[in-house]
């Protein structure tokens, strides 16, 4: 059959061969020339995606707003009564926030899909004959992928192959129950999607086993493409610190309203014209209220996830963010995130106490096995050396091969190593496969702790395993099992994993329900010490962590004494009774007390099941701390979503333990959680410095009003210069304040508590003392002037000029809640000095043009003015230098 009818819908009901033929496809996989001509006739395999909002919409949203549509009353109003110059004004003042808003949104949303397309699937594949690891959406029909536990399934694929194979269907079928899959049965043309056991499906999820499949439809053409419409609808939630302060934002304007209301009916009472009241109510509404809050913190957290990515780190969920300066415990992986996840074989050890060394670093297939002092093998202990190397070869998934650049591997790194092993003893996979064909095969999984492989080899089948010693060698025979497992254990305890390997004869395949009766009697071929080499900077980074105040526990599924070692040279442990076992944890885990009071204690988790991960966990919650938690595997996803901030591996990870995850480190690496933390504390604190600006002037506007109100004074501004104070002012600052950098010293504080609230004691003092100071000096001034002979016209010409100066030098007093504010370099942030010099700058521009001044009532004021409004200005800056010197750093 042609590819050209690749359009088939019913393979399901075909045979994995026929399959096969209708792809025009072979057991070897394509060739690259195959792959790139159907990658140009298919297209890339993604799903239809909802599609991004234009400029134009994103414009027209920063309309939604109750304050909005009351300035668009007051500019309509400002039309009927003959006032244009003022309806032009508003609507001006109406564009140019727009306008900043739709850029502050777009940029947003625009580092929002940057940082989506950075986390990317990946899938293996078996291109001419080698097994090759490449994007999913690379794929094309005809490819054959491989699948696994914790895999996310990339395409419609009709399966070829599979051991134990469950598949999660429920986001496709509406199947809450894993189903079985078979490549074998025969089913009917009219077999429902949720029937059809010889297929898997893609946004499917494999839940245990492995298998092999020929992709049979990509993208849009795959079942779920067809109703991907269904999946792009709606839009995602803000995010809890953003949705917060959406309820902060409403309180404060509902106090803001009748704040308002009152100085209307006082106004009213006093026989001030209507609409003059009804443009200042309007225009005291919008400058106090700080309804631009939440957007304003959105940016601040994009600015933040942009920070992170630079630094390995992806962040899926915004709370994450926010989150991490809370976090007091880390509970670590060890391998690939402590670790350099580099294993190589170094050294085995036979039966009879017969210890070698191997020789050649990484994974390449280079060097030779020799006995410790160097010396050659002599034949009979090569011929067992070979045979340990034969079994780890043959029981194994993963592929190690030779490219123009260097060896390259796909698949677990204890099977490659296993595979360069068998390369420095001049064994070839394809032969071995030949001599003994693969019949079946038992996958590894971490509650069985081993995995087995079943060869033909005459009118029987040879059975190969290898994994945990403890898994192993109570399968053997004709060995002393308690010495096999002292040894091992002496090995743990300087450092090495370590792997045990056996050998038997069965009548038959044995499937895993059956392995624990069928696999015994075997033949002990000996043990293989793997060293895992610390990471160069996992040292600095738990030093750092421990003077963050963050406690690191390491949890692993590693023999405990490996784990020790390891645990000795991060300084996070140095006795054995500080490492609990998962064997220990079973055998508390039904009463909650008792699990507390060991978690507590422990600073190693060892031969840890993944599905103990979310009971360390959850007792590590009770206990009082912010968890972090890493991990890889599918079964580490109850865990990841169970903690506080879950960490998934984006080299190693799984996809499923990346979509649990609120994190992701693109290196797997321990220091960039650390450099996470940082990060996170310092969007914390930037956060803070918006909330603070824009809460303090918009306080002070009100006080200033309410001041001069209550002691019968004319009202201090027009809603035109309230509308310019608010333009000029809260334009670019606040965004501005995102960009800080970190304080001084940020790792060397303690985790705020998780539920300290933003408006801790500290933001409602330092809030109300420099609202109430503005506002204070802003009245007392316009109150002398006034009383000096000014004018209303020349008192109100100064009182916004000097607002303007107020909330520009405020910026600054907000760059610190702690230090002085002469001790933060403006070299730092250049952007909001050029942000403030331009907002300064625009309004003396304003004074001095001839239309516009007319408009906002302002002109040029003397020298003496200048030094009078500078001068009362920069007070708020000594106010609040005593404030921070008498407070000091507390909360």
């Amino acid at each position: 059959m042609a590819a050209g009818q690749l359009g088939h819908r019913l393979w399901h009901a075909v045979s994995a061969d026929q399959a096969l033929d209708v792809l025009a496809t072979r057991r070897r996989g394509l060739t690259a020339a195959e792959v790139e001509e159907r990658q140009r006739r298919f297209g890339p395999n993604e799903l239809p995606k909802a599609k991004r909002p234009g400029m134009l919409v994103v414009y027209l949203r920063q309309f939604r707003s109750p304050l909005i549509y009351l300035l668009l009353a007051a500019a309509a109003v400002s039309l009927a009564i003959g006032e244009g110059t003022d309806a032009v004004f508003i609507f001006a003042v109406l564009q140019i926030n727009a306008v900043i808003g739709a850029v502050q949104e777009w940029k947003a949303e625009s580092s929002a899909e940057a940082l989506g397309s950075m986390i990317v699937n990946r899938v293996q594949v078996r291109r001419d004959g080698r097994l090759i690891e490449c994007d999913s959406r690379e794929l094309v029909p005809g490819d054959l992928a491989l699948i696994e536990a914790g895999q996310l399934v990339p395409a419609d694929m009709r399966l070829l192959r599979a051991v134990d194979l469950k598949i999660d269907e429920s986001l496709l079928t509406g199947e809450s129950l894993p189903v079985d899959k078979d490549p074998d049965a025969e089913l009917e043309e009219a077999t429902p999607v949720a029937e059809r056991l010889t297929m898997v499906h893609a946004g499917s999820t494999v839940v245990s086993g492995r298998g092999e499949a020929a992709v049979t439809q990509t993208g849009a053409h795959t079942e779920i493409g067809r109703i991907a419409h269904a999946l792009t609808a709606g839009t995602g939630a803000p995010t809890p610190l953003v949705a917060r302060l959406e309820r902060f934002t409403r309180a404060i304007g509902l106090l803001t309203v009748i704040a308002v209301a009152l100085v209307a009916a006082i106004e009213w009472l006093r026989g001030t014209a209507l609409i003059e009241i009804f443009f200042v109510a309007v225009a005291l509404a919008v400058s106090a209220i700080p309804e631009g809050l939440p957007v304003a913190i959105t940016v601040a957290l994009s600015v933040a996830t942009a920070r992170m990515a630079k630094r390995n780190v992806i962040v899926r969920s915004l709370p994450a963010v926010e989150g991490l300066g809370a976090c007091t415990l880390i509970a670590s992986d060890k391998t690939g995130t402590l670790t350099c996840n580099e294993l190589t074989i170094t050294r085995l050890l036979l039966t009879d106490d017969i210890a070698l060394a191997v020789e050649g670093e990484g994974y390449a297939p280079v060097g030779s096995v020799t006995m410790p002092d160097g010396s050659p093998l002599a034949p009979p202990v090569a011929e067992r050396a070979r045979k340990l190397a034969i079994a780890g070869m043959l029981c194994n998934e993963a592929s190690l091969f030779r490219a123009d650049d260097g060896w390259h591997h796909v698949g677990d790194t204890v099977d490659v190593s296993f595979l360069a092993l068998a390369g420095k003893f001049g064994l070839e996979r394809d032969l071995l496969n030949a001599e003994l064909p693969e019949v079946g095969t038992i996958p590894f999984a971490s509650e069985r702790r081993y995995a087995a492989s079943f060869h033909r080899d005459g009118e029987g089948v040879r059975c190969f395993v290898k994994g945990a010693a403890e898994a192993v060698v109570p399968m053997c025979s004709g060995v002393d099992q308690a010495a096999v497992l002292a040894t091992a254990a002496d090995l743990a305890a300087q450092g090495y994993r370590v792997l045990a390997a056996a050998e038997g004869r069965l009548p038959g395949v044995v499937d895993a329900a059956r392995a624990h009766e069928a696999l015994r009697g075997f033949r002990f071929l000996g043990l293989a010490g793997l060293i895992d080499p610390l990471r160069p900077e996992a040292q600095d980074a738990v030093v750092r962590c421990r003077q963050a105040g963050v406690d690191v526990r390491m949890v692993t599924g590693d023999h405990p004494a490996t784990a020790l070692a390891i645990a000795r040279e991060l300084a996070l442990a140095d006795d054995p009774g500080q490492v609990v076992t998962g064997t220990a944890l079973a055998d508390v885990a039904i009463d909650a007390a008792e699990v507390d009071a060991v978690a507590s204690e422990a600073k190693v988790f060892a031969r840890v099941e993944p599905i103990q991960k979310l009971l360390i966990t959850q007792s590590l919650q009770r206990g009082g701390h912010f968890v972090a938690v890493t991990g890889d595997g599918v079964n580490d996803a109850p865990a990841l979503r169970a903690a506080n901030i879950g960490i998934a591996m984006g080299r190693d990870g799984t996809d499923v333990a990346r979509g649990a995850a609120d994190l992701i480190l693109t290196d797997d690496n321990f220091a960039s959680i650390v450099a996470g933390i940082e990060e996170g504390r310092i969007a914390y604190d930037n956060v803070r410095k918006v909330i603070y600006l824009l809460v303090s002037t918009g306080a002070s506007e009100i006080i200033l009003f309410a001041l001069a109100v209550a002691v019968g004074l004319p009202l201090p501004l027009f809603a035109i210069q309230l509308l310019w104070l608010n333009l000029v002012t809260n334009g670019l600052q606040h965004i501005g304040l995102a960009f800080e950098r970190g304080e001084p010293g940020i790792l060397a504080r303690r985790p705020r508590p998780p539920r300290q609230p933003i408006f801790d004691q500290r933001m409602i003092e330092q809030t109300a003392l420099s609202g109430l100071f503005i506002g204070g000096m802003a009245f007392a001034s316009y109150q002398w002037w006034l009383a000096s002979g000014w004018s209303e016209t020349e008192a109100r010409n100064a009182l916004l000029l000097l607002m303007v100066m107020f909330e520009n030098v405020h910026v600054f007093n907000c760059r610190s809640e702690t230090r002085s504010t002469f001790r933060v370099p403006l070299r730092h942030n250049l952007f909001l000095v050029l942000a403030v010099l331009g907002a300064q700058g625009i309004h003396i521009a304003a004074m001095h043009l001839p239309g516009l001044s007319g408009v906002l009532g302002i002109a040029p004021v003397e020298l003496s003015t200048w030094a009078i409004t500078g001068a009362t200005a920069l007070t708020l800056v000594a106010a609040m230098e005593v404030y921070k010197l008498v407070r000091g750093q507390g909360a």
